[in-house]
């Protein structure tokens, strides 16, 4: 296998430290395979297709997807089970689904009577179906019905509209940064027990509830072994980034950003070629990688700026530092590749869907 020195890279770069990564998917799929729960990973936060490929091999049931264009990537790359776990609307997209549902089991979330009747309508033209789990807000306050007799309601339109009901879904999303605890776990129980009033009431009517769908990195230990779920959501958890790792601390940041020094203020500053066009700052600022005597102070257009702390610490314009990534969904989202380094090298270049 040809390695490339991790130094020779043009910065700014988007690593992976593939041991670590590795590591998380192997913590992640043991604790799956060892309960009934299927795990159905988040395409979201990497966006890489290779991985993918990885965690369906570790046991996945499926992948999970934000977009229609990252299903449809999904599909093309071979996946053939696909949960659209967020709302789509339009005609133009739900033809577009149409259509994908022809090369692969895509489920849609749906939290509106008007996108249920507006899919019913595409189906009948297209000659398709669509397979639908209907999305209850468990307390985000972002998508879904409330539960119990709205999504009951929305279950019934969808069965009557020719829709396939499959189940139910949620995110718990504003409970997965709080520190493990148990008032943590208390939360997240609280939530899934709005899925379980709602299957219950959905069951009473006459209505078979097959899906259970929910969870994130944050609470997978609480979720993945709850006898109401049937699937969990985690994404964050394969690459990890600093801001989540407190609230999920079986799992280690894999991420980085190579950068050059640019500029050196004799004893006081260095700038290196990676600013918010480089790793997002929106949670954070980032940290330096094994340099505890520097400190990052601002992120410009292309540059960030660092203080150095140490007296006398040997880095020189043109030497080569890694940025800890803070907010791993903002950061991939500003390259279209990412580099997988083992022992110091480039093993290999993942290309990142856009």
């Amino acid at each position: 296998m040809s390695r490339t020195p991790l130094t020779s890279l043009p910065t700014p770069a988007l690593l992976l430290d593939l041991d670590l990564m590795e590591r998380n998917l192997s913590v992640m799929s043991e604790f799956f395979r060892a309960g009934r729960v299927g795990l159905r990973p988040h395409f979201k936060n990497h966006r890489v297709l290779a991985l993918a490929g990885r965690q369906i091999e570790s046991g996945a049931i499926g992948i999970t997807c934000a977009r229609l264009w990252q299903a449809e990537a999904l599909a093309a790359h071979g996946v053939r089970n696909i949960l659209l776990a967020n709302e789509i609307a339009g005609g133009s997209a739900l033809r577009q689904l149409a259509e994908l549902t022809r090369r692969a089991e895509v489920i849609a979330a749906v939290d509106n009577a008007r996108v249920v009747t507006d899919m019913a309508r595409v189906a009948r033209s297209s000659k398709a179906s669509f397979d639908v789990v209907v999305d209850v807000d468990l307390g985000l306050k972002r998508c879904g019905v409330e539960a119990g007799e709205p999504a009951l309601a929305l279950a019934r339109l969808a069965l009557a509209s020719g829709l396939r009901f499959r189940g139910l879904m949620g995110y718990e999303g504003h409970l997965q940064p709080i520190l493990p605890s148990p008032e943590k776990d208390a939360a997240v129980l609280r939530a899934i027990d709005l899925l379980a009033r709602s299957k219950a009431l959905i069951e009473r009517a006459g209505i078979p509830v097959e899906i259970i769908s929910c969870g994130g990195t944050g609470d997978y230990r609480i979720v993945g072994r709850h006898p109401l779920v049937t699937e969990h959501q985690a994404g964050a958890y394969l690459l990890m980034d600093q801001w989540y790792a407190p609230f999920a601390p079986d799992f280690s940041p894999a991420l980085s950003v190579l950068a050059t020094v640019i500029s050196k203020t004799a004893g006081e500053r260095i700038v290196v070629d990676a600013g918010v066009k480089a790793i997002s700052g929106e949670r954070g600022l980032c940290s330096i990688k094994g340099q505890p005597g520097l400190r990052v102070t601002a992120l410009h257009a292309e540059h960030a700026l660092i203080d150095v702390l140490t007296p006398n610490i040997e880095i020189d314009v043109g030497d080569k530092l890694e940025l800890d990534v803070q907010y791993h969904d903002g950061t991939v989202n500003l390259y279209r590749k990412m580099h997988g380094i083992r022992h110091g090298e480039v093993e290999q270049t993942l290309d990142i869907v856009h």
